[in-house]
């Protein structure tokens, strides 16, 4: 996933989205979204900068 579509995904986070709202902004799968916070983010936000570089 690229770096800006991750730091999109923490944007919405911070607004209050739900996954379900954040992968129509993106255009993604819901469980896309779901799967990139499981693997690299928490519920509560993420640090996109340091999730690309681990994702890398």
């Amino acid at each position: 996933m690229p770096q800006r579509d991750r730091r999109r995904i923490a944007a919405g986070l911070a607004d209050g989205l739900f996954h379900r709202e954040n992968a129509r902004r993106l255009d993604r799968p819901t469980s896309t979204i779901t799967r990139e916070l499981a693997r690299n983010g928490v519920p509560t936000g993420t640090r996109p900068q340091q999730v690309h570089q681990a994702a890398a």
